[in-house]
């Protein structure tokens, strides 16, 4: 059998397979010096079964572990929602008084306090200043914005004369011969 002892799983693996091996090997009441300490058979055995034991009562729990946590989130998104929609309850039911939200685990909400006019002052210069770095503009300005295009000779397309032979009912260039624009007769 192979000594790699990477990985806890397969540590443990190797401890029980040891136990087992040494019970299968060697006689009952053995005594042997395992790192520097003389032990019986019996309390290798012990310490060797009981670490295998640790690892699968770990790997039972993780497991547990996961199951719970795979079920938390998939309520999660439905507990958030209810959770703030009581919250909004208890908040419209109680307004802003501290020693009722407090009995809620709630904080009252902080009021809105006026921006200075300095600081209405600064955040004004902020915009601007972001404007002009970002080079955006509003509607209006962008309505005065046109592409100019240089070097492009447009050469005007001209209408080729009717092709002989036709009873002038043709339409060229948008106009309809005298034929097509005449009135139908009336019927009696």
């Amino acid at each position: 059998m192979s000594t790699s002892t990477k990985g806890k799983g397969t540590r443990a693996t190797l401890a029980a397979s040891l136990a087992a091996g040494a019970q299968k090997h060697f006689p009952a009441g053995t005594s042997l010096s395992v790192g520097g300490v003389t032990l019986t058979l019996a309390q290798i055995e012990t310490q060797l079964t009981s670490y295998a034991s640790l690892r699968n009562d770990v790997n039972s729990a993780h497991a547990v572990f996961q199951a719970k946590v795979a079920a938390e989130r998939a309520q999660a998104t439905a507990m958030n929602a209810f959770v703030g929609a009581f919250v909004k309850i208890v908040r419209g039911s109680f307004g802003n008084q501290p020693d009722v939200l407090a009995d809620f685990g709630l904080q009252p909400n902080k009021p809105k306090t006026p921006l200075t006019v300095e600081q209405k002052a600064a955040a004004s210069a902020k915009r601007a200043a972001t404007r002009v770095a970002r080079g955006t503009k509003g509607s209006k300005a962008k309505l005065d914005i046109h592409g100019d295009v240089v070097g492009v000779v447009v050469t005007p397309v001209k209408a080729a004369p009717p092709a002989a032979g036709t009873s002038g009912t043709s339409v060229a260039a948008g106009n309809p011969s005298p034929s097509a624009t005449a009135t139908p007769p009336a019927h009696s």
